[in-house]
C-alpha cells in the first residue's frame, strides 16, 4: 500500500485517482501509524511552505516524515511536498523545513513571471530508477512560484529551463522529490508513478 499522506494541503485526489488508474493501492492518511505501515509514501502538496509545515506540526506528522526518510522505504514529494524536504524556504519569510534533503527553497528572480504554470521540459541530470523508460526532456506540467536548490549537485536527477537552470527533480538515497505534477503530467507522468510504485513494491 502506498500512503498519501493528508496535511490539510494536498492535492489528494489527483495523486489518488492515477494512482488508481494505475491499479496501485493507495490511501489517504494522516497519521503516523499507517505512515510508516505503508510500502512507499507520497508527500503531495499546494499550497504555502509555512502553512504546511505548521499542519505537519499541528498533526505530530514532523518526525513522522524524518522517520519515513530514515526507512528506505521510497518518498516522493510533489511540488509543495519536494519544497517541504529541504532545510528552508524564502517563501513569505524565512520559514524551517523538514530538512531531510540539505538546501534552500527560493523565489524566481524578480521580473520573472511567476508562477511558472505550464508545460515544460525535463531535462535528465544524474541517473535516477524515477525516470527509467522517459524520454530526456520529456514534457511535465508545472504551477510554482519557487524552487528548491540543493547543496549537493548529486542530488539533483532533472532539471528545467525558467529563465534559467533549475532543479526539478532530485533524489537522496530513495527520498525523491518533483517540482512538477506528474499527476497532470499524461503518459510520461503516469511512467514516473509507475516507476515509483515499482520501487515501493521491491522493499
Amino acid at each position: 500500500m502506498i500512503a498519501i499522506v493528508d496535511y490539510g494541503l494536498g492535492n489528494l485526489k489527483s495523486v489518488k485517482c492515477a494512482l488508481d488508474r494505475l491499479g496501485e493501492g493507495a490511501a489517504v492518511v494522516s497519521d503516523r501509524s499507517g505512515i510508516l505501515a505503508a510500502d512507499g509514501i507520497v508527500l503531495p502538496g499546494v499550497g504555502a511552505f509555512r502553512r504546511a509545515m505548521q499542519n505537519l506540526s499541528e498533526l505530530g506528522l514532523l518526525e513522522t516524515m524524518h522517520e519515513a526518510g530514515d526507512s528506505g522505504k521510497p518518498v516522493l514529494g510533489i511540488c509543495l511536498g519536494l519544497h517541504l524536504f529541504f532545510g528552508e524556504s524564502a517563501e513569505h519569510g524565512q520559514h524551517k523545513g523538514l530538512n531531510i534533503i540539505a538546501g534552500n527553497v527560493a523565489r524566481f528572480a524578480v521580473g520573472q513571471k511567476v508562477p511558472h504554470m505550464g508545460w515544460n521540459e525535463v531535462q535528465h541530470e544524474n541517473p535516477s530508477p524515477l525516470f527509467e523508460g522517459i524520454v530526456d526532456q520529456s514534457f511535465f506540467y508545472f504551477a510554482h512560484s519557487y524552487f528548491v536548490e540543493p547543496e549537493d549537485p548529486g542530488a539533483v536527477i532533472g532539471s528545467t529551463d525558467y529563465g534559467g537552470r533549475y532543479a526539478s527533480a532530485v533524489q537522496k538515497g530513495r527520498v525523491f522529490g518533483v517540482q512538477f505534477h506528474p499527476e497532470k503530467s499524461g503518459p510520461a507522468g503516469l511512467k514516473l508513478l509507475t516507476n515509483f510504485c515499482r520501487l515501493c513494491r521491491r522493499g
